[in-house]
């Protein structure tokens, strides 16, 4: 295994042109041309997207600042998720997923006690919301940017247009010397022994390369269509495969920092503000719902015209058994697509790109370490399913056929198992966590939140002997508040932003 000396990239949008840029960055200097291949005449399912901070650290790798990409993707600031209505039980009815910071150190411990001693019959307060920051700076409507005295980090995300976030990442990697051809795949040839010799185009021109990225999206023209990698569905826990979209106006108040899920009839929808409008889609399964029915109750949901334009999208949940077969690496929906409900997809293009870079760069075995390459990728689309699973297993809500069945079905894996079984026996769940080495996916905060903020507690609390609750939630309070106070409004970050663009 070496440094290729060029690279064919199939497929723009956003994973494509990330792709694009990171090699680019790595091994340009070295000799290494990228060209990218994408046709006009097939277009990217891109909507108004969320991200996880791992874009910030995509972003700060390349060298471009937050004023030059913002403002042209119509991009604002994300601190986390708000659950709505996924739970029926007083008090529970919406809870705040926070992206983590280094404030969470110091709440995170009385959290942790908190929801074990709930679940040990204790009434003490265990929802999340009290207990994060970045809760705080969503309910405020703060932007997540720490002023230069503040000597804590604080991660974050943004939520952004992607047919802009591809149209600017096209500009940046071109400007660096990636090369961009429109032209449209016809055929990819294969040599005799399994590796991809060339791409053909409609006008029989040939791409040759050593290695060739398949972004061509749910086609997977590569991977799945020339080499034939074998596609695993995650369809038996994980129901939804459609998606109807919707822009809407923003509201008066402006831009939130928060993405929005509200629980329906057989899904979920998702409200993400950007500085000029709002994106919103209703993800739910069609064994339940026919795409009229879902698009009337997304028009219902958001108050719109009953005859207001939408658009319908299919979705294939699951992923390829390998990432990396031959001389052919597979990344974005070709590689794989998990429900957009954590707002993983571009995590996961990092994840695959950057690793590939590092494996190369190892210089290790070739087989060894494209198996444990693929075991990786493989570990984190697991990792990822299990946690997006428990969402909806663990959601108390009965109050249709879809909800029945996906809180009671029993496809489940057997790490998923195990820490329902730590959580509602009231063990300690960091440890079940920790026993499993699974906290690199989603740490123990994360899986907290989730179980507790949708009320997964006894519905008598009768306080188990030997448990003490003593958490002082009013300097939980005082500590919140004080610490957010040091952030500026997310309406004027965002003009800041723009006013050094």
């Amino acid at each position: 295994m070496k440094r290729p000396d060029r690279i064919l990239i199939l497929g723009g949008g956003t994973a494509g042109w990330m792709a694009a840029c990171l090699f680019q960055h790595h091994w340009g200097a070295s000799g290494t041309t990228v060209t990218l291949i994408e046709s006009a005449e097939i277009g990217i399912i891109g909507v108004g997207e969320g991200s996880t901070p791992q874009l910030k650290a995509f972003f700060d790798t390349l060298g471009i600042t937050e004023s030059e990409w913002m403002p042209r993707c119509n991009a604002t600031y994300k601190t986390g998720i708000r659950f709505e209505n996924w739970s029926d039980r007083a008090g529970f009815k919406s809870y705040f997923h926070p992206f983590p910071t280094d404030l969470d150190r110091h709440t995170s411990r009385d959290f942790f006690f908190n929801c074990y001693a709930r679940r040990n019959g204790h009434d003490v307060v265990a929802t999340p919301d009290r207990f994060t920051v970045s809760e705080r700076l969503a309910f405020d409507r703060r932007a997540p940017l720490a002023p230069p005295n503040f000597p804590f980090d604080i991660s974050y995300g943004y939520h952004f247009d992607a047919h802009l976030v591809g149209a600017f990442l096209r500009d940046v990697a071109t400007a660096r010397g990636v090369t961009h051809i429109d032209a449209r795949i016809a055929d990819v040839t294969l040599t005799g022994d399994g590796q991809v010799a060339a791409l053909i185009d409609l006008d029989g021109r040939r791409f040759d390369a050593d290695l060739f990225v398949d972004a061509s999206g749910f086609r997977a023209v590569i991977i799945e269509g020339a080499l034939g990698e074998k596609h695993l569905s995650f369809g038996s826990n994980l129901f939804n495969d459609s998606a109807v979209v919707t822009p809407t106006p923003l509201p008066d108040e402006g831009p939130g920092v928060c993405t929005r899920a509200t629980a329906l009839s057989a899904g979920w929808a998702w409200h993400i503000p950007l500085t000029n409008r709002a994106g919103n889609g209703y993800v739910y399964s069609s064994r339940y719902l026919d795409a009229g029915a879902a698009a009337d109750e997304l028009r219902a949901h958001l108050g719109l015209d009953p005859e207001a334009e939408v658009r319908h999208l299919k979705m294939r949940v699951g992923r390829v058994e390998r990432s990396w077969i031959a001389n052919c690496l597979a990344i974005g929906l070709a590689q794989g697509f998990i429900e957009p409900l954590e707002a993983t997809a571009i995590h996961v293009v990092l994840t695959t790109v950057e690793r590939f870079i590092r494996t190369i760069a190892s210089e290790d075995d070739g087989q060894a370490a494209r198996d444990d390459f693929n075991a990786a990728i493989a570990r984190r689309y697991e990792g990822i399913r299990d946690y997006l699973v428990c969402h909806y297993r663990a959601a108390r809500r009965s109050d249709s056929l879809y909800w029945r069945e996906a809180t009671s079905h029993d496809e489940m894996s057997d790490s998923l198992k195990a820490i329902f079984t730590a959580w509602f026996t009231g063990a300690n769940l960091e440890e079940e966590l920790a026993r499993q080495g699974i906290e690199d996916i989603y740490p123990a905060m994360s899986w907290h939140c989730l179980l507790a903020g949708y009320g997964n507690f006894p519905d008598r609390l009768i306080p188990a002997a030997g448990v003490a609750a003593h958490v002082d939630m009013a300097r939980i309070d005082k500590f919140i508040e004080g610490c957010a106070m040091n952030f500026p409004s997310h309406h004027s970050a965002l003009e800041r932003s723009v006013a050094t663009a």
